[in-house]
């Protein structure tokens, strides 16, 4: 406690509403005290760091301002949150972020009814204010009851077309709708595009109005008091009639751009909006993500996700690593193919650190294409890419190729076009969550036709599949791997190129086979030592390709063992549905084999270690033996005998 910061006035509030008893010179207090929390509080957890340090003082202001939870306040992605919770009764628990059984690292509607809509991904918040903005109009209600609706969205997450559908659709109902425009130039790398230079372009140009000439649009909401009210009331009127001419062609009244650490014009604005709007609204306001805490402000990412950290000089305790992490293996996998073939390129939507694809754009700028965070797009350029004699890794996040899954379907295998999908954070990934576990894609990429779908076991099997894929030309082909660091196998210079939709015999056993797909092996070995031990040695044989399947090994698995046990870091539906229908359709379970599928479970899981959630799914080692030992009756029979 004695290393925490001094807090007085934080420590006198207690929920949102006892910020309406605060003078303006109070709140400004407030936030500075907010900002030194929550650098505290993240240097206990780890965590999203600056997108929260960016946003203190907008956080103060809006629940200064607003009525939440009745007004709903709706954070885009949730990276930014932290200042949040700890103004609405979560104070007290914020160092359990991303812990188990503690604070979830996004806005949860479970956990708050200050949290009226959870997300993790981007994009979604102007949405789900305008869904909750109607849904008051046509006389819906919350416990909390419903008033006004207000998305706050990052510049960043203003890259991809879902934000423009919905503001689209705002304009066109012309719903009271209030939506705050996050500038920091920057989501999780930075920002790429044309929306970007135009955003830049609005803060950087002079005004080309006077205020006589500005009397229209949202400078027509500001009344006398707010001119009398604000010391830069001058400078702020002329800042608003810089631009905004997109988002007012799109229905919206545009108001900005401000300074968001600035409570002399954040508030006025605020509740002058608060008071006057009564169509959709934009309010632009310049922040600077890790404002506040100088080790976040010098970070290349701004202090975007850190480990644990010392306060004093941002130094991060992150562990040593035993192997390297299979992110910096396909990284190193990638370039030594694009050194030999120069029709290799890549793919990326705002996450070029996050899957080593920062290497590459090193290596090979021309070649190297972060589309923003825009999946949707990222998969169908890559689609044409691939039509046009390129040879594109779209590489994603399991959880982020979800977005895009039509153009997958639509764009990419029926029309057969050979993109590779290299899909990183597979499996359960830890402190992220349930919203960015990577449960899905081997179900939703294995019941599309003519699609191959690999996992690497360990980080040699994936220098391999990068290879294998590199050289696949004949339709759409993936290759899943975990977050985290491999487990320490010797690594070949560069990848072999595998036979497609062929597995491999890891231990020659007896009685029971296990066949697993992806990183579970280590698992898989471990357990079949302890079995050893019991005197019972399994059949191990690593599956490679989930499509198509090794029908020669599966078969002869399941003729030549009483029983056969699938292991997949993946959703019901996945590669044990499609073992279970080869072997069902071949009859063999006519004829008595014991046939057992371990998947992730039929839940959602929350934030834990990787370990603990593995433990959650009932997928590690102690788990397999025991299944082993089930099927076979062994544990039954001991039971029997106690």
């Amino acid at each position: 406690m004695n290393d925490r910061p001094k807090t007085p006035l934080l420590d006198t509030i207690d929920r949102p509403a006892d910020l309406k008893q605060l003078t303006d010179r109070q709140l400004t207090q407030l936030a500075g005290e907010l900002r030194a929390e929550t650098i505290s509080a993240v240097s206990v957890t780890g965590g999203h760091l600056g997108a929260g340090l960016g946003v203190v003082e907008l956080t103060v202001a809006l629940h200064a301002v607003f009525d939440t939870p009745r007004d709903k306040l709706v954070w885009d992605v949730g990276h930014q949150c932290y200042p949040h919770k700890i103004l609405t009764e979560r104070r007290d628990r914020i160092r359990t972020l991303r812990m188990k059984d503690g604070l979830s690292g996004f806005t949860k509607r479970s956990e708050s009814p200050y949290d009226p809509f959870g997300a993790a991904h981007s994009s979604t918040s102007i949405s789900a204010a305008l869904g909750f903005a109607v849904a008051c109009d046509l006389g819906g209600n919350t416990p909390e009851g419903l008033g006004d609706a207000i998305a706050v969205i990052g510049d960043g997450a203003m890259s991809a077309g879902m934000a423009y559908e919905a503001m689209n659709n705002a304009g066109h109902l012309k719903k009271r709708l209030i939506v705050i425009l996050n500038d920091n130039e920057m989501s999780i790398a930075p920002p790429v595009g044309a929306m970007s230079s135009y955003l830049s372009r609005l803060y950087a140009e002079e005004p080309f109005q006077e205020l006589k000439a500005a009397a229209k649009g949202a400078v027509s909401l500001l009344p006398e008091p707010f001119r009398e009210g604000a010391k830069r009331a001058r400078d702020v009127l002329k800042g608003m009639a810089v631009g905004g001419t997109l988002f007012e062609a799109l229905g919206f009244s545009y108001v900005g751009p401000i300074d968001g650490h600035d409570m002399s014009q954040l508030l006025p604005v605020l509740r002058t909006v608060k008071q006057r709007a009564t169509g959709p609204i934009l309010i632009h306001v310049i922040t600077k993500k890790g404002k506040g805490y100088a080790p976040a402000e010098a970070a290349r990412d701004k202090g975007h996700a850190t480990a644990k950290f010392d306060v004093v000089t941002g130094k991060q305790a992150k562990t040593p690593s035993n192997a390297p992490s299979y992110t910096s293996v396909f990284a190193k996998a990638l370039l030594a193919e694009a050194a030999a073939d120069d029709k290799i390129c890549a793919v990326t939507a705002a996450m070029p650190d996050g899957t080593g694809l920062n290497m590459f754009a090193d290596r090979y700028p021309s070649r190297c294409f972060d589309v923003g965070i825009a999946e949707q797009h990222g998969v169908t350029f890559s689609a044409a890419l691939a039509a046009g004699g390129m040879k594109p890794f779209c590489t994603m996040y399991s959880t982020f190729l979800q977005r895009g899954y039509d153009q997958v379907v639509h764009d990419v295998a029926i029309q057969r076009l050979p993109v590779r999908f290299a899909i990183d954070r597979a499996g359960l990934v830890g402190a992220d969550g349930a919203t960015h576990a990577g449960s899905y894609d081997i179900a939703y990429l294995a019941n599309l036709p003519g699609f191959t779908v690999m996992a690497a076991a360990d980080e040699a099997e994936l220098m391999h599949m990068v290879a294998t894929a590199a050289a696949h030309d004949s339709g759409p082909i993936s290759v899943r791997f975990p977050r985290g660091e491999g487990v320490g196998v010797d690594l070949p210079e560069r990848g072999e190129i595998l036979e497609i939709g062929k597995g491999r015999i890891v231990q020659n056993g007896a009685r029971v086979a296990i066949l697993s797909f992806g990183t579970r092996l280590s698992e898989v070995r471990k357990a079949a030592e302890s079995l050893g031990a019991k005197g019972i040695n399994p059949t191990i044989a690593d599956a490679r390709f989930a499509k198509p399947l090794d029908r020669d090994l599966i078969l002869s698995l399941a003729r030549n063992h009483e029983a056969l046990i699938t292991v997949e870091e993946g959703a019901v539906g996945g590669f044990g549905s499609h073992v279970a229908q080869l072997i069902a359709e071949e009859g063999i379970f006519d004829t008595g084999l014991r046939y057992r599928s371990m998947v992730l479970p039929d839940t959602f899981i929350d934030q834990a270690s990787p370990a603990d959630m593995y433990a959650s799914a009932a997928m590690n080692a102690e788990h397999i033996e025991a299944k082993v030992l089930n099927v076979l009756g062994i544990a039954a029979i001991g039971e029997k005998r106690a």
